[in-house]
């Protein structure tokens, strides 16, 4: 057990996919595991492991924001051994040519700050997706028909931003779409060695303004789902 995962040694799976909303991981793993269990409830972020295709996986929530995010990542490597974490989660696409629905798997992530700015301090470290990873979700994505686009994403701050001159300048310079946690997924991958990737669903989109109405969104997260499923164990 750590301070924030109550998990038992040995209840946490090596690849471990890390939504935001501790529900989705609720939905995610009574979707898409095999006999999920329970393993962790504390202060409600919640998390389970069960089988896919025979392969153990845990599916964790990682609350809102890259601190937040920092905090289970930390603990899911350096306490339980976790060797691959994928994130899956929405995002707000940032180019005309991404759609609602679309898929985006992220190569890079950039931003303006993260937790790991304290190490980095004046060096504008490059945080990238783990390129087996990356491959293999592009791979499966295409064999399920699956609108799908590679390339960099912005993670934020926060969500209410105030800046269009900035997401001016994130579109300007291709930035597909804008979410909140992955840069920070990413420096901790690099740092303790292990894979990382995320894989997004874009649920609006800040140019068109349109948006995903929320009943429909778990459906068309599942795409999504399976692709970091198969490209974790591709």
């Amino acid at each position: 057990m750590t301070i924030h995962i109550g998990a038992k040694p040995g209840e946490i799976a090596e690849t471990v996919l890390m939504p935001g909303d501790p529900y989705r991981a609720k939905w995610a793993a009574e979707t898409f595991l095999d006999q999920p269990k329970l393993v962790n409830e504390v202060r409600g972020m919640l998390g389970y492991t069960g089988t896919w295709r025979g392969n153990p996986v845990s599916i964790q929530g990682s609350g809102m924001g890259m601190p937040s995010l920092s905090i289970y990542a930390n603990e899911l490597i350096r306490d339980y051994d976790a060797k691959t974490l994928i994130r899956i989660g929405s995002c707000g696409g940032m180019q005309q040519s991404v759609g609602i629905r679309d898929v985006i798997v992220a190569m890079t992530a950039s931003s303006m700050s993260t937790p790991s700015r304290g190490i980095f301090r004046d060096f504008d470290f490059a945080p990238c997706a783990d390129w087996s990873l990356l491959r293999a979700a592009v791979t499966a994505a295409e064999a399920k028909g699956v609108t799908t686009h590679v390339g960099g994403i912005y993670s934020a701050d926060v969500f209410y931003d105030e800046r269009p001159d900035l997401n001016e300048q994130m579109t300007r310079h291709g930035i597909l779409g804008v979410e909140m946690e992955a840069a920070e997924l990413y420096n901790l991958c690099a740092r303790h060695g292990i894979r990382g990737l995320a894989v997004l669903t874009v649920s609006d989109h800040l140019l068109t303004g349109d948006a995903l109405p929320s009943e429909d969104r778990e459906r068309s997260f599942g795409d999504m789902v399976e692709i970091a499923l198969e490209a974790a164990f591709a």
